[in-house]
């Protein structure tokens, strides 16, 4: 009887063995097995639960240290730059060529959001403005009494989506414009006395049963040397060729912006008696509407401005994005839905735009004065000062320097934002990238580039 019991206990012992090795290390397992008699099977089945239990270990201890990680940084308040609050602003993230969104920008991080304003709807309201006063107006319109209603276009950037927008806004309502890939083509057109341009068409407007051709004469981008767009000084010169060219033919002034069409007003067109048509709402072109500015275009800058900053503020908070905007905050900050529109799709909020004319000009006198309903001071305790980098492409754009800055130096007051603000030249990226060199002494930032393609040339800065 001594030979079973020696086998049963041999057999107990390896049985022993397998349980406790179970829990180690699969080789140091193998090895022991071998040693008991253990056959491939029972490797295999012994070896499995041994790594899932190193697997659980090792995935522990990562989530261990990334905890650790995530309350190092919650206790100090440090936040990588590539996590920190960004918005772009005014020039909206996209392929200059095609105006398709650069969704990588505009899905930079979860903070990451643009604020601009309607482009279309605001280039619709420009072009039936201007058409509407043509009509109002048939009879002093037409200087030299030809049946031509000859008009001149400034281009502010050919590659820029709201240039694209106002250029096509203007043609659509003269009925100048020309299909090309499914839109109308923004092209400037150079000279077209004759009406032969293949880029643009001669259009018609009738009124009191007359029927009056309507040709735009010229149009340029508006560049100058140094490569700066939007330029008024090259504006000035351009009405001066133009006027040389075509004389009384030219019966109204078209600009993508007020910068450049009171260049051309101050330089011809008021002296002339040639009614101005631009865009943005500047304090000087409001004021010149009493002059003989035709009119102009109010892209709710006071609401622009606001939302710029507003959404840095609610990321920094860390409270629900649409508070202050859709929703009222306990100040009572809020906006209604016939000023701004938010697309979710594109992470973008837009201001709605606004005629400006003879009929009502006198209520936006002061384009720097902020929107009432969101003027409410934010208490200080709840909402900290926190400090942000935010830079205008070109510190002499006309809008953006005394108009869109004014509004958002009195609303970082407001919303208790410490706001250094970096002018540019217009012409490159590195004149403002090589400007921020030390991102991480700020808490969010709020970017105007020079060119929509170049997102990545301050992403790439954020991200190191």
């Amino acid at each position: 009887m001594a030979q079973p019991y020696v086998y049963f206990k041999v057999q107990e012992e390896c049985i022993m063995k397998k349980r406790v090795l179970a829990a180690t290390m699969a080789s140091l397992m193998v090895l022991s097995l071998a040693a008991c008699g253990g056959g491939e099977t029972a490797e295999t089945t012994a070896a499995a639960p041994a790594t899932t239990a190193a697997s659980g270990e090792t995935e522990a201890a990562g989530e261990a240290t990334e905890a650790a990680e995530a309350t190092e940084a919650a206790a100090t308040g440090e936040v990588a730059n590539k996590d920190k609050p960004l918005v772009w602003f005014n020039r909206q993230p996209s392929n200059s060529s095609t105006g398709e969104l650069d969704m990588t920008a505009l899905n930079f991080n979860g903070n990451t959001y643009y604020v601009g304003f309607d482009a279309n709807q605001g280039a619709e309201l420009q072009g039936t403005m201007v058409k509407e006063y043509i009509e109002a107006n048939i009879d002093a319109i037409d200087r030299n009494g030809d049946g031509i209603i000859g008009y001149v276009l400034a281009i502010g950037d050919i590659g820029h989506n709201d240039s694209i927008a106002r250029t096509r806004g203007v043609r659509k309502a003269l009925g100048t414009g020309v299909d090309k890939d499914g839109n109308i083509n923004s092209d400037p057109v150079g000279m077209n006395a004759d009406g032969s341009s293949t880029i643009v068409q001669d259009g018609s407007i009738e009124v009191n049963g007359k029927t009056y051709v309507v040709r735009e004469l010229a149009s340029q981008e508006m560049k100058n040397s140094a490569g700066a767009t939007w330029d008024a000084a090259t504006a000035g010169n351009a009405i001066g060729t133009w006027s040389s060219s075509f004389g009384e033919s030219i019966d109204v002034v078209v600009s993508n912006n007020d910068g450049m069409g009171m260049s051309m007003f101050n330089a011809w067109s008021k002296d002339n008696a040639v009614p101005t048509f631009g865009y943005d709402a500047n304090s000087d072109a409001v004021a010149a509407i009493a002059e003989g500015y035709g009119g102009t275009i109010s892209q709710h800058a006071d609401v622009q401005a606001y939302l710029t900053l507003r959404v840095l503020r609610n990321a920094l908070d860390g409270v629900d994005i649409d508070t202050g905007i859709g929703t009222a905050d306990e100040a009572g900050n809020v906006l209604t839905d016939d000023v701004y529109v938010y697309r979710e799709e594109e992470r973008s909020y837009y201001a709605l735009n606004v005629a400006v004319t003879a009929d009502n000009y006198q209520d936006f006198t002061d384009s720097t004065k902020t929107y009432d309903p969101v003027s409410n001071q934010l208490d200080a305790g709840a909402h900290p000062e926190k400090a942000v980098w935010l830079n205008i492409y070109n510190a002499a754009d006309n809008f953006l320097s005394a108009t869109y800055q004014p509004l958002l130096q009195k609303y970082d007051d407001i919303l208790n934002l410490k706001v250094d603000y970096i002018g540019g030249d217009g012409q490159t990226e590195s004149n403002i990238t090589n400007r921020l060199a030390n991102p991480s002494q700020y808490d969010a930032f709020a970017i105007n580039m020079v060119k929509t393609d170049n997102a990545a040339s301050y992403t790439v800065l954020l991200s190191q």
